[in-house]
């Protein structure tokens, strides 16, 4: 056989060898590749092509045809299989890029490549034999039609030096939300290839985070089969083998997405949409979907049938070993090398996972039913997390198992794999495919709660410090003195004996803090109370002395947030649901289970801790640096470095970067927490603050302002970043009420310019997110926005990785805006540094 030989390998795979540049192509594809008579009469390629997995000298290509009669979407009958046609050229075919116009110059490749029924006709062909760091173009011939052109792009030789690599990442891309406008910026880039980090498909339908405004393109999905999450209506979720190709089928109907595909190669992993939200192994983790034991249903079944529809529609070159009766039947962990510049781990992290540390199922002593998601993956306490994890470890050693085995994110050879990959990389960037973020994303409950209700007490002390002013003949210094002292416990006669002696002290020659304290003390204050006088007083003085007189209400203000901050949240931090100010607020009760730090989120490594600290040693350890994650799962973009033990003091050592990208459409973490936040009261203000913005011709405009951000350590805002912050949301809230979008840019320039003047935006919230802010949240977040969709663009040099965060605008109306991109952040990091800088 010659150069041009075709073999097949198990399953449908095929395979080919290039013949070269200057060798002639076989016509109509007669170099036996195969047996099947060649398909005749019309057809058409629905999804179109794709390419994936591109190698210094290989390539593996992807196409879907059938009949010109047929529908789209429809899974082909049983009936005679076909042969279509392959060809490829490195001749500069770009003007016919998208189209499907006949491939011009010498071919590579003229292959015969069967269309079978039983994969739905879908065909998957590993070229082999290329030129490195080359550019080709192919296309499919069925019958008399032509699909469309695609291109890829060969990687360099290993032992190349590459001066620069330039590639998109990007995830989570529900069909039913929002829009698919950033993969028409994506492919306006000029890219090497794409990596794809999973949640490709969604595999519910009608499900409440999928209730949402979405783009006219995308009509409602229809699951052949599907299965009710829920008795027998409402939200359905893929089960059969036609329901997850369906999926991919109707998703790939999209031409932005066709155009991606046509124009870069993929290298994609999967998350857990593909199967099962925050699925693990083959079990799903849906609320109130458990055995009559209480454990999570395992349905080996629906995931082997999503394991071989990823495999038939995904350009990867990976296999699927049909023999294999068990769920782990497919292995898609896999590496590739770009030269000396980069190393790329794609990691599996859902096939291999143990259960969630805390499972789902477990009951909740106050309620006695199952926790479902909220305190087992999401806002779990801390130390009960640290506590059930150690004990899993100690029983996997127990019986002679590795510790990890029970509380792991990649399996115990995946992560011996990883391990390797790292230690013997000679590049000089390892970068990591990374399903979910590897950052600490906690909360300290007690601070939050302190804060929130310092926060709530603002307004009462404000009210309280200018009644009493009124009554000391306007004295707001005075004033605030005597609120704090009784706010501290004193009695409203000794409140007042002490301010008094407090303002004198204060008036007298060579006074101190110290001297003025005790003055108040002997009058009669504890030193506390007296301690919290003294600082009313001279901050409302202070206040009071400027150039610019102040205003009653800003030296009543000023009083109160010292009271509030300075007695209050400090009371509350150190008695907690002991405080006097938590018993005065009627909601002991309510509050008292949130007196403690939790972790955010933990189907992601915070829910793996161990094994988390585990990676980090290992690149510690074995000095493996200019290591960078890229990850997608949480709808947001985060940068930020992971530490080698987030537990330690002071956070631990960095010892890599993890740079996560928001979703394609899928809707923000942020509003995925708001709306869970909602049921808890003030609790919700930690996540979201509603501020009702008045605009000129269409009355008030509702937002839910994204507090979220400064809770989990987003920098304290000022009046300017604030409303920056504002605007992506404001200008999709006027969009829904209609402003076309020629004005829209306008329309948010007036708005914002109104707002700024707006007291419950510039004092009210400005100050709550201040303070949010000063909470102190996890310090190694460097850049937080966890209300976006968008996707990531990495530039990559030896001296440096520079990440551009592209944040998109909001539908206009029921079709993605004509101004796609509304703000660009840039996170770089340095050769030699595992630290991230943002501007």
């Amino acid at each position: 056989m010659d150069r041009r030989q075709f073999l097949k390998f198990g399953s449908f795979i095929t395979v080919s060898v290039a013949s070269g540049a200057g060798l002639s192509a076989c016509g109509g594809g007669s170099d036996g590749g195969s047996a099947l008579p060649p398909a005749s009469g019309a057809w058409k390629f629905p999804q179109s092509v794709a390419s994936g997995d591109p190698r210094a000298d290989s390539i593996l290509l992807w196409t879907r045809a059938v009949p010109a009669s047929a529908d789209n979407v429809a899974t082909v009958a049983a009936g005679a299989d076909s042969a279509i046609r392959l060809i490829v050229t490195s001749a500069d075919n770009s003007k016919a890029l998208g189209s499907n116009a006949a491939l011009n110059g010498t071919t590579v490749a003229d292959v015969s490549l069967p269309l079978q029924a039983q994969y739905d006709n879908t065909v998957r062909h590993k070229l082999t034999g290329l030129s490195a760091n080359t550019i080709y173009y192919y296309q499919f011939i069925a019958g008399d039609n032509r699909s469309n052109v695609g291109r890829f792009k060969t990687a360099p030789a290993a032992d190349a030096d590459v001066a620069q690599l330039q590639f998109a990442y990007m995830t989570c891309q529900d069909w039913s939300l929002n829009h698919w406008g950033a993969m028409t910026a994506i492919a306006a880039e000029n890219l090497d290839f794409i990596v794809h980090l999973g949640d490709y498909i969604y595999e519910t339908v009608g499900e409440d985070f999928q209730i949402g405004a979405v783009e006219s393109r995308h009509d409602a999905l229809v699951l052949p089969d599907g299965v009710f999450k829920s008795g027998t209506s409402g939200a359905k979720y893929a089960n059969s083998l036609a329901d997850y190709r369906y999926l991919y089928k109707k998703y790939r109907t999209d031409t932005r997405l066709q155009a991606l595909h046509e124009r870069f190669a993929f290298i994609a992993i999967w998350d857990d949409h593909e199967f099962s939200d925050d699925g693990w192994q083959d079990a799903q983790t849906y609320d109130g979907s458990f055995n009559a034991d209480g454990s999570d249903l395992h349905q080996t079944s629906r995931r082997r049938n999503a394991n071989q529809a990823w495999f038939e529609f995904m350009p990867a070159d990976v296999s699927l070993d049909g023999a294999n009766t068990t769920f782990q039947n497919i292995k898609i962990y896999r590496d590739f090398q770009f030269g000396k510049l980069m190393q790329l781990v794609m990691t599996d992290q859902r096939l291999y996972r143990s259960d969630h540390i805390i499972p789902e199922s477990s009951v909740n002593p106050a309620t006695g039913k199952p926790l479902g998601r909220i305190g087992a993956r999401y806002l779990v306490p801390q130390d009960l997390f640290n506590s059930v994890e150690a004990q899993k470890m100690a029983g996997a050693k127990t019986i002679g198992l590795d510790p990890l085995t029970t509380a792991t994110i990649l399996g115990n050879t995946q992560r011996q794999w990883w391990m390797d990959k790292m230690k013997s990389a000679t590049s000089t960037w390892k970068l990591w495919g990374n399903e979910v973020s590897l950052l600490r994303m906690g909360l300290n409950g007690v601070d939050a709660i302190a804060t929130l209700l310092a926060v709530g007490a603002v307004s009462g002390l404000a009210t309280s410090v200018g009644s009493t002013a009124a009554a000391a003949g306007g004295n707001f210094p005075l004033a605030g003195a005597i609120v704090a002292g009784v706010t501290a416990g004193a009695s409203a006669t000794v409140a007042q004996a002490g301010a008094g002696a407090i303002m004198a002290a204060y008036a007298a020659s060579g006074s101190t803090v110290e001297t003025q304290v005790t003055a108040g003390v002997k009058a009669g204050l504890t030193t506390a109370q007296a301690s919290i006088a003294v600082a009313a007083y001279t901050k409302t003085y202070i206040a009071g002395s400027g150039i610019v007189a102040a205003t009653p209400a800003v030296l009543a203000a000023t009083a109160a947030q010292t009271i509030a901050f300075g007695y209050i949240k400090p009371e509350v931090q150190a008695n907690m649901a002991n405080s006097a100010f938590v018993a005065a607020s009627g909601k002991k009760d309510a509050l008292a289970a949130f007196f403690t730090r939790f972790l955010l989120n933990c189907d992601q490594w915070d829910g793996y801790n161990s094994e988390r600290k585990a990676l980090m040693s290992h690149l510690k350890t074995n000095n493996i640096g200019n290591v960078v994650a890229m990850t997608g799962d949480i709808h947001s973009f985060f940068a930020g470095t992971v530490n080698d033990d987030f537990d330690a003091a002071g956070g631990g050592t960095p010892v890599m970067v993890d740079l996560v990208s928001a979703g394609i459409s899928s809707d923000s973490f942020f509003v995925y927490l708001r709306d869970a936040a909602a049921a808890l009261g003030d609790i919700g203000t930690l996540v979201s603050y509603p501020l009702a913005v008045p605009v000129t011709g269409l009355g008030t405009v509702n937002l839910n302002f994204n507090l979220l951000d400064y809770t989990m350590g987003k920098a304290a805002p000022t009046v300017a970043s604030l409303l920056e912050q504002t605007r992506v949301q404001l200008r999709g809230a006027l969009a829904a009420k209609g402003v076309p979008e020629a004005q829209l840019d306008a329309t948010v320039t007036a708005v914002l310019a109104g707002l700024q003047a707006n007291s419950d935006f510039n004092t009210s919230l400005l100050g709550l997110a201040q303070q949010l802010a000063g909470l102190g949240n996890n310090p190694w977040l460097k850049y937080v926005n966890t209300d976006a969709q968008g996707y990531t663009l990495v530039t990559l040099t030896p001296g440096k990785m520079t990440a551009q965060f592209k944040q998109v605008n909001k539908l206009v109306g029921t079709a993605a805006p004509a101004t796609l991109i509304a703000r660009t952040t840039t996170a770089v990091v340095s050769a030699g540094s595992p630290s991230v800088a943002i501007s």
